[in-house]
């Protein structure tokens, strides 16, 4: 396999353009690359420098590359692709300039990321379902025409398509040469799927991935308590590689045996974190998976 590990702004505990419970984007960038690093997305349009030549003079520097960004939004209603296009064009825009290569798409959650309150229906209804698959072909064959990028449709906790039984069905109503996956291993481990198993029977379709854990005894808590996501994160259910559920050594196998080409995006979820805990963590993370292969 062809494997470039990376890592996103998520892995420093931000989750918005802006809030100051989040480290600068000064301290994300100098500190991925210390972690070394050599490849990153760019997080929440906003977080980093929005200017093109400001923001490839910046990482250029310091000697990092872009992979992707991406659009998280409400993917499932008639008007979705009028109330997004805008955030496409000028995210899209951005990673062009960059020369980066995937767009990723995220629906919209169905509960509220701060309380857990349900703000939305879990279930699509027919309908939906048909406005998510015409919305994702018509978006990945816009920015690939348009901005030379791939789509690639990112499962998400606590969204209509978080299950494997949703994925699939995605999958199957989503055209394949314009629409793509980034499997997040972190989340299909978190909404109770087989990230292995999962890999091997998909990869066709599986483009891009974000590298993440879950810590298996928060989550009986998690699950037994019916925590909602944020609070979830909070209490730690996303863990180191090495120490979390998913076995990155059988992964690890899978995407030898397919041929893996690409690159996968280190992330752990631990909003609001503080600033002195994100660079341990990522040293620990990618000295781990580039001694089990990932490299």
């Amino acid at each position: 396999m062809k494997f470039e590990l990376g890592i996103g702004p998520d892995s420093w505990g931000v989750w918005f353009a802006d809030d100051p419970r989040q480290p600068p984007a000064e301290q994300f960038l100098a500190e991925a690359r210390e972690a070394g690093y050599r490849t990153i997305e760019i997080g929440p349009y906003g977080y980093l420098p929005t200017d093109p030549a400001v923001l490839s003079t910046e990482l250029r520097s310091i000697g990092l590359s872009v992979s992707g960004g991406f659009v998280f939004g409400d993917l499932h209603s008639p008007d979705s692709w009028d109330a997004l296009r805008g955030e496409i064009d000028r995210t899209a825009t951005l990673l062009a300039a960059l020369q980066a290569r995937y767009l990723v798409l995220i629906d919209a959650m169905y509960t509220d990321i701060f309380t857990g309150e349900m703000i939305a229906a879990a279930d699509l209804d027919q309908r939906q379902w048909s406005d998510l698959a015409r919305t994702s072909d018509q978006i990945g064959r816009y920015v690939a025409d348009r901005y030379g990028l791939q789509v690639a449709f990112h499962p998400h906790a606590e969204t209509p398509i978080e299950t494997e039984e949703q994925i699939r069905r995605y999958l199957d109503l989503t055209d394949p040469e314009v629409v793509s996956m980034c499997l997040d291993t972190g989340h299909h481990a978190y909404c109770g799927g087989d990230v292995v198993q999962f890999m091997r029977d998909h990869h066709q379709r599986v483009s891009y991935l974000h590298i993440k854990s879950v810590d298996p005894s928060v989550m009986g808590e998690v699950r037994t308590k019916r925590l909602p996501f944020a609070m979830a994160v909070q209490q730690g259910a996303f863990i180191e590689p090495k120490y979390g559920v998913i076995d990155f050594v059988q992964f690890r196998d899978v995407l030898e045996e397919i041929g893996f080409s690409g690159v996968g995006i280190v992330e752990q979820d631990m909003y609001p974190a503080p600033f002195d805990k994100p660079k341990p963590i990522a040293v620990s993370t990618r000295e781990y998976m580039t001694a089990i292969g990932y490299r």
